[in-house]
């Protein structure tokens, strides 16, 4: 089961969490109410295409959307794209909507934006409705996630 993978996941990488389990939600303020954090500490893993078979995964803030042109600078590279949902699926796992770098099928490079750090974050758990509460600061230690300012 997918739940189970990412919660595992979460509790082998050694990170302090709680899980978190809500019933679904249609929005960013419904899923940071059910979660008990702000909507910007509602964190969203967004799998990004770098070239053939080459992903990243890339934490953004809730309320916040990819700046394409600072990762593609970030990256060195002209072009950068999102696979469609089934491609995501295939390469991570996961779903859409529940994508986590936590039990992920391949161990992607993660680079979160800077917002996260010094405070409380909620990440996804692998299933709709499941998420952990961590520390921001740590979770970027434990997934050695690269820290920039990707986001606007």
């Amino acid at each position: 089961m997918t739940e189970e993978r990412g919660v595992e996941a979460l509790r082998e990488s050694g990170l302090a969490h709680e899980i978190v389990r809500h019933p679904p939600v249609n929005s960013l303020e419904e899923a940071a109410a059910a979660r008990g954090v702000e909507p910007a500490a509602v964190i969203k893993t967004i799998v990004v295409r770098r070239a053939d078979d080459d992903y990243v995964f890339v934490l953004v803030p809730g309320d916040r959307t990819i700046a394409w042109p600072k990762l593609r600078t970030l990256f060195g590279v002209k072009r950068l794209s999102m696979p469609d949902a089934e491609t995501a699926r295939d390469v991570t796992g996961y779903e859409r909507g529940t994508i986590t770098p936590f039990g992920a099928t391949r161990a992607w490079p993660v680079v979160a934006d800077e917002r996260l750090l010094g405070r409380t974050v909620s990440i996804g758990a692998g299933a709709f409705g499941v998420s952990a509460t961590v520390d921001g600061d740590e979770l970027v230690k434990t997934l050695d996630a690269s820290v920039a300012d990707v986001t606007d």
